[in-house]
This record gives structure tokens, C-alpha cells and sequence, in this order.
């Protein structure tokens, strides 16, 4: 990764927090709780994958027609977030297979 990769990425994740800035006070409260859970135990790409700005194109468009983040989502954050990453690999995925990998010494 070149210094010019760096400041790029740098400049995306910028212009990222500020739509998230200008999303309405219910919005920016859910969006970070779902950034947190998806970081903890979301897909390996997150970070530069489309995941993270399909929720803010998502919540400004439900912002937009004046409905209630909760009306688009539901009540279960968790629940919403885990249906986004069914399908992709995640950090638990690596972690079971990691551990999947190891002998186990009780075996032996």
C-alpha cells in the first residue's frame, strides 16, 4: 500500500463520517451502533468494503422521506446487522476457523 493508497482512503473515510454527520440525531445514533457491532463481528472486508456506505445511502434516503430509522430497520439492530452479513465471511467465521485448525492437546 503506497502513502498515496494511505491518504486516499484517508480522504474517502473522511467524506464517509461527514454524511454520517449530517444524518439526523435517530440516524447517527443507530448508524454507530450497528458500526460497532459490524466491526466486532462483521465481514473480514468491512473496512473497505460497500457495506458502510450502502447504510448511510440507505439511511438518507429513508431520512429524506422523513421516516424513523426504527420504521426502516426495526427494533433488533443486531438482528438487522446480522441479516446484512449473512452471506459473507466474518470475523467469527475466521476466528471458529482458526480455532478448527488447532489440535486439540485432550486429543492427543
Amino acid at each position: 500500500m503506497s502513502i498515496g493508497d494511505i491518504i486516499e482512503g484517508k480522504k474517502q473515510w473522511r467524506a464517509h463520517k461527514a454524511r454520517i454527520k449530517a444524518l439526523p440525531p435517530d440516524y447517527r445514533i443507530v448508524y454507530k451502533e450497528m458500526q460497532t457491532y459490524l466491526f466486532k463481528v462483521g465481514p473480514l472486508d468491512l473496512p473497505d468494503g460497500p457495506l458502510l456506505p450502502g447504510i448511510v445511502d440507505f439511511f438518507e434516503e429513508g431520512a429524506a422521506t422523513g421516516r424513523g430509522v426504527l420504521e426502516l430497520i426495526g427494533t433488533d439492530v443486531a438482528a438487522f446487522c446480522d441479516e446484512l452479513v449473512k452471506d459473507s465471511r466474518t470475523h467469527a467465521d475466521a476466528l471458529q476457523q482458526s480455532i478448527a485448525g488447532r489440535s486439540n492437546p485432550a486429543e492427543q
